[in-house]
């Protein structure tokens, strides 16, 4: 829900680093790849309950996670096969950090983080399920004109769930209660974009075709 009102402040911060890494040669690819690593190493740190150095890896992630599509742009070099990189490693580790709380402590996190994860399968899939026939039909996307993939709105998007993650370093105790008031946000955003989703392609396919 956040996304579009906050991409536009993000980019001014990024420039520097990505015109230092433009001339160094970095490629998108690599900046993706690495920050997916990076926000891996948070899964080890949250099983042994070291929160800060585990938000540090999350906040690391996210960072090098916006600064490979302002690259990518920078160079001129955006591709289908990058965005399909960066989407993909994008949910594998939002699919992560959860897991790595429940390690931390099975006994009281493990049910909210397997609700939690099964909310997850449906904001990916109700949105990655729409951008195969938008690609198709050429739907128009004003708000995220730059992405690889047709981005679909909802109540709980990439601000709202790093949000959160921060949220659940800094206050570890309360994973459960954060957990499932994320859950609940998340249901919201899978049943608005269900429907939203729906209709949109049923009014699309209703109108008669251009001869």
């Amino acid at each position: 829900m956040l996304d579009k009102f906050v991409t536009p402040y993000i980019k001014p911060i990024l420039t520097p680093v990505v015109e230092l890494l433009d001339k160094r040669g970095i490629h998108p690819d690599q900046v993706t790849l690495v920050g997916f690593v990076i926000g891996l190493l948070a899964v080890p740190l949250l099983a042994a309950q070291l929160w800060g150095a585990a938000l540090i890896m999350i906040i690391l992630n996210r960072v090098l996670d916006g600064l490979d599509g302002a690259l990518a742009r920078h160079q001129k070099s955006s591709s289908s096969a990058g965005g399909y990189l960066d989407i993909c490693v994008d949910f594998l580790f939002y699919a992560a950090i959860p897991v790595g709380f429940a390690l931390a402590n099975p006994a009281v996190n493990a049910l909210p983080a397997v609700i939690l994860l099964c909310v997850f399968i449906g904001t990916g899939s109700t949105f990655l399920a729409f951008a195969i026939p938008a690609e198709k039909l050429n739907l128009a996307r004003p708000q995220f004109a730059n992405k690889s993939f047709y981005f679909l709105n909802g109540l709980t998007e990439g601000t709202e769930t790093i949000a959160f993650f921060v949220a659940f370093c800094l206050w570890p105790a309360y994973f459960p209660e954060l957990a499932y008031s994320f859950a609940f946000l998340g249901a919201i955003t899978v049943f608005t974009r269900l429907h939203g989703g729906y209709q949109t392609l049923k009014s699309h396919n209703s109108k008669p075709e251009e001869k």
